[in-house]
């Protein structure tokens, strides 16, 4: 905000110089003067609300909101607890916090195909919880429901697909769909255990410096900017060929 402001105060000096203009162009107490002058004054509000805009804009999409926040990954990742794919004992690791309601992240964990033909057993990929849209919270417990029965990836793999319906109902029919004992994934999906365990990706979330969905840690440090194919390769390549791994900026 004091960015916006700092820049709002120097484009003031130009809406200055240009009531000076009017004062000396027209009669302040004619309607050419009046109207020109709010003119000036509008464009000046105008001005410093797209400036706002703009910036908050670009904070989001360079991730810049998230620049001063934890940049390692806590706690680290636990094969013990974490759900991964590939290799326990990868030499890459990525970790990516995820919202089964996040169309970003259905987008982002399709890029796991491309990672994993380029990287191999070189790379090892985990998903942690951060549910922040309405229905976040209960397909998260969902997905840790479908876990106990040993279908989690199945399960994210499903549910990224259909995510305009993640009703319980839904939800449930999706776990007879995934031939999952039913019964079983109902009691687990109401159960403290898996609230328990959706919970602690979330605080894990709030550790690391995680405030949005999708953001990746590569080998422990947080991504920091665009977080497409691409720069994911980048990062993955770096750390493989044993540079230090550092926040990626677009």
């Amino acid at each position: 905000m004091g960015s916006v402001f700092g820049g709002a105060a120097l484009s003031g000096i130009g809406f200055t110089v240009s009531l000076l203009v009017i004062s000396l162009a027209f009669d302040s107490s004619s309607d050419l003067g009046r109207q020109a002058t709010l003119g000036v004054l509008v464009a000046m509000v105008l001005a410093t609300v797209l400036g706002w805009l703009i910036f908050k804009v670009a904070a989001r999409r360079w991730g810049e909101e998230t620049a001063d926040l934890p940049m390692t990954l806590d706690p680290p990742v636990d094969p013990e607890v974490d759900h991964i794919r590939g290799p326990e004992d990868a030499r890459l690791t990525l970790v990516e916090f995820v919202d089964f309601e996040c169309e970003y992240c259905a987008h982002a964990t399709g890029s796991w195909e491309d990672l994993h033909g380029r990287f191999g057993d070189d790379l090892r990929y985990v998903v942690r919880h951060l549910p922040h849209h309405p229905h976040g919270p209960l397909a998260a417990r969902a997905a840790e429901a479908a876990a106990k029965q040993k279908m989690f990836w199945p399960w994210l793999d499903f549910v990224f697909t259909r995510q305009d319906a993640l009703e319980r109902e839904d939800l449930i029919g999706y776990a007879a769909e995934l031939s999952l004992d039913v019964e079983a994934f109902i009691e687990d999906l109401d159960s403290e255990e898996v609230a328990a365990r959706v919970q602690r990706d979330i605080a894990s979330a709030e550790a690391s410096g995680a405030k949005m969905t999708p953001t990746f840690f590569v080998d422990g440090c947080r991504m920091v900017g665009s977080y497409d194919a691409r720069s994911l390769t980048e990062m993955l390549e770096s750390s493989r060929r044993g540079g230090r791994t550092q926040a990626a900026k677009a």
